[in-house]
């Protein structure tokens, strides 16, 4: 049989093609991985929740940088789903350090006041008031452990260093 003949029967001599049964397998394969692979895929809990707990613990950062940076104490507030830098009032072109109140918003370097709130279902607990002083140190007594859905943040009493490990 001459080549041009093997050719109109539609293969070469040596040429391979898939069978059905491993055309099924392979379809069945990925069938099976999509089922177990593609929520993971569109599930966007836990990378809200890392998100959140960055976000969360540069704000904490910043809040102690400001602080120190600005030598009057900043508050930040930390709710279930939401959080907020505020400053004591100055008075005098100095820290009103006599004062109580917390009134006065900390702002980012854009002008945006320096508050965020919790993407979807993460929440935060416990919800809890610290005071970053001019030192850096906070008002805790002891460390203090935030829960981020399922991740931690670590705050040390003394030094103000936050972690998250």
């Amino acid at each position: 049989m001459c080549a041009l003949a093997r050719h109109r029967q539609g293969r070469r001599v040596g040429q391979r093609a898939f069978t059905l049964i491993e055309l099924i397998v392979v379809i069945v394969l990925l069938g099976t991985l999509s089922a177990f692979a593609g929520p993971r895929f569109f599930d966007n809990g836990a990378l809200d929740e890392r998100r959140y707990q960055d976000e969360l613990a540069a704000a904490l950062r910043y809040a102690q940088k400001v602080a120190v940076a600005s030598g009057c104490a900043v508050r930040i507030d930390i709710a279930s789903t939401s959080y907020a830098l505020n400053q004591q009032p100055a008075s005098g072109g100095h820290c009103n350090a006599a004062s109580s109140a917390y009134d006065v918003p900390v702002l980012l370097p854009s002008g945006d006041v320096m508050q965020g709130a919790a993407p979807g279902a993460v929440t935060v607990s416990p919800a809890q008031s610290i005071v970053f002083d001019a030192l850096g140190r906070t008002s805790l007594i002891s460390d203090q452990t935030f829960v981020v859905g399922s991740r931690n943040i670590v705050v040390r009493a003394e030094s103000g260093l936050v972690t998250t490990p």
